[in-house]
């Protein structure tokens, strides 16, 4: 789930604490942490805030970390080549210790080889978006081995340089059979997969679309559940939230023989 907090809309009484994001996040991840299996946390809404804002991430981060073994995703749309990009991999793995970056392959090769190789660390390369705009883009047809939109061909040329186990996609729920083309073409890879609830993605579409034997697919959900609720119910309430998230998640699992619940 998503940890992209704005101080405007933390129930007010968490706007007592000397920092409030810290504690709202604390918070929600106290009542989630056993339904979840990673976190996403959108750099934007972190750094807007200053050097504030980055204590607020590096003490999420911690306090995660403090729950178990949870995956942990920074998603900072990074895309710059060479030295740049490695400083941004020793940025995310070493310094902050997340588990996962989202990056833009837009400028090839040597935007993605950085983030690649590191033990136990993934690049998420964003492969068809889920907004609306991504038809502005990802969806030019280009000659490339006959013509093919140019999401096709980033996935592809991504896929041969990341193994599965280092390597996933960015495919946006708003789309599901575009997702399952996505997915015949990228079978082994795991999809980190947002827009199910507020930006209209289906979860039982997106699951029948992109799920393989083993699962496959990180759901990723925010607003639904980040602001599930108002006022002293907002923590109740986004556990709630989780809850009937997980538990679809899991009937739909079993249904396929993947987990026993």
């Amino acid at each position: 789930m998503c940890l992209d907090t704005e101080e405007d809309r933390i129930p007010e009484h968490f706007l007592g604490d000397s920092h409030p994001v810290r504690a709202f996040n604390e918070a929600i991840i106290e009542v989630t942490h056993d339904l979840a299996v990673a976190y996403k946390l959108n750099l934007a809404f972190y750094e807007a805030q200053g050097d504030q804002g980055w204590l607020d991430l590096e003490a999420t981060i911690a306090y995660i970390r403090s729950k178990g073994d949870l995956f942990i995703i920074a998603d900072a749309k990074r895309g710059d080549i060479g030295n740049t990009a490695r400083k941004y991999a020793e940025a995310f793995f070493d310094r902050l210790d997340v588990d996962a970056i989202t990056i833009s392959p837009y400028m090839g090769r040597d935007s993605v080889l950085p983030f690649l190789g590191r033990k136990g660390k993934w690049a998420i390369v964003l492969g068809v978006t889920s907004n609306p705009g991504a038809e502005d883009i990802q969806f030019l047809k280009v000659k490339a081995n006959g013509e093919r939109r140019l999401y096709e061909v980033v996935i592809e040329k991504m896929a041969a340089w990341g193994r599965p186990g280092e390597l996933m996609f960015v495919v946006g729920a708003t789309r599901p059979a575009v997702l399952a083309e996505v997915r015949a073409q990228a079978p082994d890879h795991f999809f980190l997969v947002p827009g199910v609830g507020a930006q209209g993605g289906d979860l039982s579409d997106v699951m029948n679309a992109g799920m393989t034997g083993h699962g496959g697919l990180l759901i990723n959900s925010s607003r639904g559940i980040l602001y599930a609720g108002q006022g002293e119910d907002a923590v109740p309430a986004a556990r709630r939230a989780a809850l009937e998230m997980r538990k679809e998640m899991s009937a739909a699992m079993q249904a396929r023989g993947i987990i026993a619940v």
